[in-house]
């Protein structure tokens, strides 16, 4: 039952995973990431999204410096599309620990495929090496395809537990879904309000009104309901009290339907097919 923010979705390894967390792209190193992860913890997030954005040093001191106990965190990090392969992906992993300060890692991911380079299979070795070492609990990919998850699947010893992927109402990757859902693959959201560019979306305004709650509130909501775990980002403490208040209401099979319809097939970020940043 999703019925609070600590309830989880148990990925194909049994670890538990919570449906809500914190994403922190684009969030400043140093104070700013810093009070927002602090904040998110305060009202009981317990699931924190980083990468090699330049601020794991900072989600790594709100940390150690909440009161909250390790095995109560969900922390997961990437490994950057200039760490690919088998042992720059080893060496990313320890970097990222260190500036994390952690001892284990609960989810690490591959944050690109990055096909022009062809290194996604043996940097996925690494992360295999790095499961069965019992440095992190669970693995899996970010931006990948379906065409790369079966890439990865034909050639490799373990599937991936998550894909992390961009997924809002006017993207809603319904073939990626159902290709997750096959493989026992979780699916999560980033960018899951479209960094806001839903939230005046007449649809979701008159569901906020209904319901009696925000427009983003709505959209998590959604996700949740679709079987999507989300982490939206907030540097606002008021704003994360509020994207975590989700778990007392639920929308009818109706305007599930509503919302699912906005879809457009409307990507915002890079194509994971084409995008080469390193």
């Amino acid at each position: 039952m999703i019925s609070n923010l600590k309830s989880t979705t148990t990925l194909h390894n049994g670890v538990e995973m919570p449906w809500l967390g914190l994403g922190v792209f684009l969030v400043k190193d140093g104070e700013e990431v810093v009070n927002s992860v602090k904040a998110a913890l305060e009202v009981g997030y317990r699931s924190i999204d980083t990468a090699a954005y330049k601020n794991e040093e900072g989600v790594g001191k709100a940390i150690a410096e909440s009161n909250v106990p390790r095995e109560e965190l969900f922390i997961t990090t990437k490994v950057w599309n200039a760490d690919q392969g088998y042992e720059a992906t080893l060496a990313a992993f320890d970097v990222s620990m260190k500036k994390l300060g952690l001892d284990y890692l609960d989810l690490y991911l591959i944050h690109w495929p990055l096909p022009s380079q062809g290194k996604f299979v043996d940097t996925w070795k690494a992360l295999e090496q790095l499961y069965k070492d019992g440095r992190v609990r669970a693995i899996g990919v970010s931006n990948f395809k379906v065409h790369h998850l079966e890439e990865i699947i034909a050639n490799s010893e373990i599937v991936p537990m998550v894909n992390q992927v961009e997924y809002h109402p006017r993207f809603n990757q319904r073939e990626l879904h159902d290709f997750c859902k096959k493989h026992g693959i979780q699916l999560e959201a980033w960018s899951p309000l479209m960094q806001g560019g839903l939230l005046e979306e007449p649809i979701l305004v008159e569901l906020a009104k209904k319901y009696n709650k925000s427009p983003a509130q709505i959209i998590i909501r959604w996700d949740i309901q679709t079987g999507v775990v989300t982490i939206p980002k907030s540097v606002k403490p008021h704003r994360i009290a509020e994207n975590k208040d989700v778990f007392d209401f639920e929308l009818s099979e109706e305007d599930m339907d509503k919302i699912s319809a906005l879809n457009q097939d409307q990507r915002m970020f890079a194509n994971p097919d084409t995008f080469s940043k390193v």
